[in-house]
């Protein structure tokens, strides 16, 4: 027993010394320092509820505000869904084009959530003081719409930018999952408070379905919400690994066409597509505690949802060590698997309180480890996309997926159509009838374990595991500090990051993974532990053979990351590069517009190109996208001919973006200069893209002939590093 406190006493002094070792500097590897970690979640309380008003404004049946409360019928509510979400498409569509060709000063996507947080907290606390109650039905169906789909606007740049700054806080994946648990163990206090006290009070007081409770208890924690938001966000920093040349924007159509080609995005898609089904069980807790025996215990809810919502610090806790120890992938679908199960459960359980209290806190243990790694998921395919295409998209990759929106126009009928079917219309009070809620329970738990089954498969195909992404990420690096050094705009420490990556890929070059054995494992464990003596030595050697075989997993792990640093150095000496380098030079000399007569050779060759490795099959892939980069041009010249295609001069888009528009025509005049002046934009940047392709492409083979003097540069920091601590 003294000998435990020792130990705990002990390890908790380590973690004191480390949090202050590095509150203000990371670790090594590492870029968010603790403090910053702080900050992070500290900011998430402001995430949580700027948003909590606006979110009770939603148009569905199982939405207490504006369903039960307000009285819209369900069928209603899912066609003004519909007519929201597709004026969200183009809306959508323009919110992810400016968050990649706006950066406002404080970063990406901060400055966005700074602004947007104000309309959410005045709109939605203006929405819930209008005279709903004194209205027709079409006044209040119509006023509902309308805000929503302002509200909608705002709510979009706000949760998106802050999905998207969690993707960018590091381009470590494993640290990006350790930032991201212990800022959502911080920030998870602030559901943990309203999830309490909200429904407890509402319990005591007018009740959930009342619009008194949305007026009297909602917004101190929306206005409170919006003060921390204020403060914190301006201490976060964002960190994206480019070249510190400043990037050019991208525009709508070529980000989609960028985005239509990545294979993980299609996968994460295609699982959202069946969201609507596997979510529907959640009516169940809320509305057993509302409605069922005579809604007696509807002041529950509040305790309940606290317990199960405090499940989730426990994910929390553990997420950064199951993705250490399963990867994102595997645990996603043995979380997926066990989810199945719980809802199996729930669909003969669903009648007994205490059950479907506890299945719902499992169901939200095993969800919040989602929050966690789904959102890595998406950095991943983000940082992956980078690496194959040399673009960057952040905010386009979320346009593109409104594809499921689409969709959701007609699987989205499903459910309302089974509440009105089983005789729920705008009188929510049927509810309290046993017989017509236990047959709906029974219906939605059977959706929703297809919707679950459905949901895991394209997760089957996802293969960009966490050694495939490390060497994503060393990729871009190397690329990053050879173009900044062409740039003669490089930092020391940039160097000295890279190179040591470059010289750890040379170090593993050709090695092979070794098997990893357990046996001095198990031997250590066997080992005689009568005497206090023995103990010890078997304490020893146990940590011994885990050493030993963390090391060797470490070490093989490296094998495949570093191999794409390997592939990357040596890409230019591989047949297929030396192919694309001659077919770059002869294109680039020949000038930026050209018929490319002769497309049937380069295919041909193309076609013999070897693709026995992942390098190669690469290598043949970005040579048949040559090809169809240079049909596309030879379209457009075509199309518009070589006389009519210029390149806009960009002091044209300043001017039209400063020039004043006092009036209305002025305005519309403004948008359709813009607009001609993208489009024009957009037909260059396809017709010269064969032409600026190669010229990246000899530029990019001309910088990495200059390791040696990097090497040379490597050594002298180094040197000068070891002279300061002599």
């Amino acid at each position: 027993m003294k000998n435990g406190f020792k130990a705990l006493k002990s390890k908790a002094q380590e973690l004191i010394a480390t949090g202050k070792k590095y509150w203000d500097k990371p670790a090594k590897g590492n870029y968010v320092p603790y403090k910053e970690v702080v900050t992070l979640g500290c900011a998430g309380f402001g995430v949580q509820w700027v948003p909590i008003l606006a979110a009770t404004i939603g148009l569905d049946a199982g939405n207490f505000l504006v369903g039960h409360s307000i009285g819209l019928a369900p069928m209603d509510l899912y066609i003004m869904l519909i007519v929201s979400n597709a004026i969200g498409i183009p809306l959508g569509l323009f919110r992810g084009w400016y968050f990649d060709n706006h950066h406002m000063k404080g970063g990406k996507f901060i400055p966005f959530m700074l602004r947007s947080s104000f309309p959410i907290v005045g709109l939605s606390t203006l929405f819930v003081f209008l005279p709903f109650e004194h209205w027709e039905y079409t006044v209040k169906a119509v006023v509902t719409f309308f805000f929503y789909l302002v509200l909608q606007f705002f709510l979009c740049f706000y949760n998106e930018g802050f999905a998207y700054l969690q993707q960018i806080i590091t381009p470590n994946a494993q640290e990006r999952a350790t930032v991201m648990s212990i800022s959502q163990i911080i920030y998870s206090l602030a559901p943990s408070i309203s999830n309490l006290l909200i429904p407890t009070v509402a319990g005591l007081t007018y009740g959930l379905n009342n619009i008194q409770t949305y007026r009297t208890i909602y917004p101190a924690f929306a206005f409170v919400g919006l003060i921390v938001n204020t403060i914190f966000f301006r201490k976060v920093k964002e960190r994206l690994i480019l070249p510190k040349r400043e990037m050019s924007g991208v525009r709508i159509t070529d980000a989609l066409r960028e985005v239509a080609k990545n294979k993980y995005f299609w996968i994460t898609t295609s699982a959202s597509w069946v969201g609507f089904l596997e979510n529907s069980y959640g009516i169940v807790l809320s509305w057993s505690f509302v409605y069922a025996f005579g809604g007696k215990y509807d002041a529950s809810l509040g305790i309940v949802n606290t317990i199960i919502g405090n499940s989730a610090l426990w994910s929390m806790i553990l997420a950064p060590f199951a993705i250490r120890l399963l990867g994102k992938r595997n645990l996603l679908i043995l979380n997926n698997v066990l989810n199945i199960v719980l809802l199996a459960i729930l669909h003969f359980v669903y009648q007994n309180l205490v059950l479907v209290s506890v299945i719902f806190l499992l169901n939200n243990f095993l969800n919040t480890f989602g929050n966690i790694y789904f959102p890595n998921i998406q950095a991943d395919m983000r940082d992956y996309h980078q690496w194959k295409t040399g673009v960057r998209i952040d905010g386009l990759f979320g346009p593109l997926g409104m594809i499921s929106t689409i969709l959701g126009f007609f699987t989205g009928l499903i459910i309302p159509s089974i509440y009105e079917h089983m005789g729920l219309h705008e009188d929510y009070s049927v509810l309290y009838n046993d017989a017509l809620r236990n047959g709906l329970f029974e219906v939605i738990t059977i959706c929703a374990i297809v919707g679950s089954a459905l949901n895991l498969i394209p997760y089957l195909f996802y293969d960009l595991t966490e050694n495939k992404h490390d060497g994503y990420v060393n990729v871009l690096k190397v690329r990053a500090m050879f173009e900044d050094y062409a740039d003669g705009n490089i930092s020391d420490d940039e160097v000295e990051e890279t190179m040591e990556i470059i010289h750890r890929a040379k170090e593993l070059n050709g090695a092979k993974p070794i098997p990893v054995d357990k046996s001095k494992l198990k031997e250590a464990k066997a080992m005689p532990k009568n005497t206090e003596e023995n103990k010890l030595n078997r304490k020893d050697a146990i940590k011994a053979a885990k050493k030993e075989i963390k090391e060797t997993k470490k070490r093989n792990n490296d094998i495949e990351a570093y191999a794409f640093v390997n592939d990357e150095m040596a890409k230019f000496d591989t047949q297929a590069f030396r192919m694309q380098l001659e077919i770059a030079k002869k294109t680039y000399e020949r000038g930026p517009f050209q018929k490319y007569d002769d497309l049937a050779q380069e295919k041909a060759a193309a076609k013999k190109l070897p693709r026995g490795t992942q390098a190669e099959k690469l290598a043949r892939s970005d040579a048949f996208e040559v090809i169809r980069t240079k049909k596309a041009a030879v379209k457009l010249i075509n199309k518009y001919g070589i006389e009519n295609i210029k390149q806009p001069d960009e002091a044209v888009r300043e001017e039209i973006r400063n020039r004043d528009t006092s009036t209305i025509s002025e305005s519309m005049k403004a948008k359709r200069d813009l607009k001609a002046f993208l489009k024009a934009k957009s037909i260059y940047d396809r017709a010269v893209a064969p032409y600026e392709n190669a010229r990246r492409l000899l530029s990019q083979a001309e910088n990495y002939t200059h390791l040696d003097e990097l090497e040379e540069l490597y050594s002298q920091i180094t040197a000068k590093k070891q002279a300061q601590t002599v």
